[in-house]
């Protein structure tokens, strides 16, 4: 689909920039529709190509991705620091693990068989509104330029830097893909938040597991404070948290992730133009007290197909008023040390049934759900936290590179 820097270009329905979570998704659901043509501008290969990636999330029943489903999980654990455990059943939700690739495999399949949708191999480098729609001018793999025209643009392209904000932390983490030389791991289990790791002096860090099979998981460190770790700070709490916690004997490394996620009561466009949209993480779809991003995005790629199929061109909030007003509460009571992180997380999976919880963490609660689960938090500090957000003000954040969540 190369072309010269002169040619007249490509002109669809909907250009669609970036083949992340939320540009696959979104293109996987206006095939759906079988209306728009689609262009989805993806990364070529090389370097610029993003390393792959694992997104979780979790749904009941069966779901449309299925069929790139690397693993999933009937019951979930939180260790305390203390060492006690809980295990909880979600059901009739299951935890399921994505792998970019099953998924980019998946997506771009679907594309290949529906007329009028195809990938563009290319690098973005400006996205305008012009008199009857936008266009995105990009960079083919062989250096020629190409213009494509759309009557609407939707760019998930990470942002230069982030938005305003009283409260900003980032979710970090690195993540081992290992295989033990005997059977270590309960495949049924996943291993949500172990916080039996040592704590940082600002923040909140947990381990993570997902198994894969008796001796082979995702094994990962996370913390959630202001600053990202170095590569070498990662491996040594990885090692740490392998072998002197999880006493997993020799492991063989098979692969790794590194990722950098924005917790963040900053508020993102989801508009900047006429016709030009953002969605996924760069329009607000992280879930700023949790990092989760995935489920977000599959409500805000189908609200999108539904309104185009209507007529109707919007990108929704991918979170209520209700649940970004309760994070901004608990990011500030984390930041100022108000509350103690792991017994904050710890305390709701103990004491609030385990599909509320899941379902509250997706914004998916009423309003007496969540009066219940807020009794169940440390009120004090909470209500401290309440009555001084409004007067804070909101402080320009400098730029990050963030990455896409393994949750």
């Amino acid at each position: 689909m190369s072309r010269r820097s002169d040619a007249p270009g490509e002109t669809s329905d909907v250009v669609i920039v970036g083949g992340g979570a939320s540009g696959l998704s979104l293109a996987y659901r206006l095939t759906a529709t079988g209306s728009p043509t689609v262009t989805l501008v993806a990364a070529p290969d090389g370097s610029l190509l993003p390393p792959e990636r694992t997104w979780c999330y979790w749904e009941r029943g069966t779901g449309d991705f299925d069929e790139a489903v690397a693993a999933s999980w009937s019951r979930l654990r939180v260790h305390g620091a203390d060492g006690r455990a809980v295990t909880v059943d979600p059901s009739p939700l299951r935890y399921r693990m994505l792998r970019s690739a099953d998924f980019e495999r998946l997506v771009h399949s679907r594309l290949a068989r529906t007329p009028g949708a195809h990938v563009l191999r290319a690098t973005a480098d400006t996205v305008r509104d012009t008199a009857d729609g936008a266009e995105v001018r990009c960079t083919t793999p062989d250096g020629r330029t190409l213009t494509l025209r759309a009557r609407q643009v939707f760019d998930s392209r990470p942002l230069p830097s982030l938005p305003p904000a009283r409260t900003q932390l980032m979710q970090h983490f690195r993540g081992w893909f290992v295989r033990t030389d005997t059977d270590r791991f309960d495949p049924a289990i996943a291993d949500l938040m172990d916080f039996r790791v040592p704590q940082p002096s600002h923040g909140l860090a947990f381990g993570y597991v997902l198994p894969l099979a008796p001796d082979r998981a995702l094994v990962e460190y996370t913390e959630f404070s202001r600053t990202p770790l170095t590569t070498a700070e990662y491996e040594k709490a990885l090692t740490h948290y392998s072998r002197d916690i999880l006493g997993l004997g020799a492991v063989t490394v098979e692969s790794a992730e590194q990722g950098v996620i924005p917790m963040t009561d900053a508020r993102f466009a989801r508009r900047t133009g006429p016709a030009v949209f953002r969605i996924g993480t760069a329009g607000g779809a992280t879930r700023p007290a949790t990092g989760y991003t995935f489920a977000a995005v599959q409500r805000q790629s189908r609200a999108v197909a539904a309104g185009l199929r209507n007529g109707r061109v919007t990108v929704p909030a991918p979170h209520g008023r209700r649940a970004l007003a309760m994070d901004a509460v608990l990011l500030r009571a984390l930041d100022t040390g108000r509350i103690d992180g792991p017994g904050f997380f710890t305390g709701l999976f103990r004491r609030v049934p385990a599909e509320r919880l899941l379902r509250f963490l997706d914004g998916d609660t009423s309003p007496r759900e969540e009066w219940g689960i807020g009794l169940r938090t440390p009120i004090g500090p909470m209500l401290r936290t309440v009555v001084e957000l409004p007067f804070l003000p909101r402080r320009p954040q400098p730029a990050t590179r963030t990455g896409e969540s393994p949750r």
